[in-house]
């Protein structure tokens, strides 16, 4: 077995650092007002509490870390980067459990990803910045474009194939999607590819319909390799907040999703929603996304992600 990751490079800190300033600024801002205010008494703590439940980390989460501050060995003079810190080290726990590589099986050819995630969500960006990310690593790579409701969808794909140098497939706008995804395995054995990386449409506000047709595409696709899909990623956007809960859910009942890519974690004060997602529903969370480039992909590490979320240095190295 080998997996899909690096380590993270100090310009990545950078990014993620820089991509989480907002939600570290406003966790920042609170925790350094509070504390300036007056000693670290029982309504300081209520009030850093309430700040963690706005930045979505979720109360359970929020309510550990408060437990934490009231019963820890801190001086009452306790400053803002030791909260900082004390909040980083409760975070890490949550997500360290779910820190998990992308593991790709070379014996299995294709090794089959189905990607799923609501319109918007960046789906199938991330599917072409995991492509490039495979094709790097000396591995053959096929799209499949399932999400063949949207033609802009289908454009984009190709588009990311050539410049990634993966095989692309597709059918016209509106074609059935599970024909398509047929085909795709059909040709991703033939062809002997390594990774098959299939796009689904994203219709959540239709649960019967998308439920159906997911569903089906699954199915079908077991006709031609009976194990696959060997690995289902769930894009989630990290600005839609609380509504990323509902969908790790409803797709997770679908689809039976093995693993999260957070997108869209530089648009957002509300990146504590992985906390809150890791603490609900305990799924490895693979890469995290802070940008539009190929590079704004990058394997997800709680150390990291916990110190940047709260606004303290750190990075690969730390």
């Amino acid at each position: 077995m080998d997996d899909s990751t690096t380590k993270p490079t100090g310009n990545w800190w950078q990014r993620l650092t820089g991509g989480l300033k907002k939600s570290s600024s406003a966790l920042g801002n609170a925790i350094a007002h509070v504390v300036a205010k007056r000693q670290l008494d029982a309504a300081t703590i209520d009030e850093i509490e309430d700040e963690l439940i706005r930045a979505d980390l979720g109360a359970e989460t929020a309510g550990r870390i408060a437990t934490e501050l009231r019963y820890g060995r801190f001086d009452t003079a306790i400053t803002p980067d030791e909260i900082k810190a004390a909040v980083a080290a409760e975070v890490e726990k949550v997500l360290g459990g779910v820190a998990q590589p992308l593991v790709i099986d070379a014996a299995i050819k294709p090794f089959v990803i189905l990607v799923a995630g609501v319109n918007g969500s960046g789906k199938t960006t991330t599917i072409g910045k995991l492509a490039a990310k495979l094709r790097a690593e000396g591995r053959t790579v096929m799209l499949a474009a399932g999400d063949t409701f949207r033609a802009a969808a289908i454009d984009q794909l190709k588009i990311w194939a050539e410049r990634s140098g993966a095989l692309f497939i597709a059918r016209e706008a509106g074609s059935d999607a599970a024909g398509l995804v047929f085909d795709a395995v059909e040709a991703a054995k033939q062809k002997n590819v390594d990774v098959l990386l299939i796009d689904t449409a994203g219709r959540l506000q239709n649960r019967t319909e998308l439920m159906g047709e997911l569903e089906k595409v699954v199915r079908v696709m077991k006709k031609v390799e009976p194990a696959a899909p060997h690995a289902v990623l769930l894009v989630l956007d990290a600005t839609v907040g609380q509504n990323a809960l509902s969908q790790v859910e409803i797709f997770g009942k679908i689809v039976g999703v093995t693993g999260l890519v957070m997108t869209k974690l530089d648009g957002t004060a509300r990146g504590g929603i992985l906390v809150a997602i890791a603490e609900k529903f305990k799924v490895p969370v693979h890469f995290i996304g802070v940008g539009e480039g190929v590079d704004d992909l990058a394997p997800f590490s709680a150390h990291d992600f916990a110190r940047a979320m709260v606004g303290l240095d750190g990075g690969p190295d730390s």
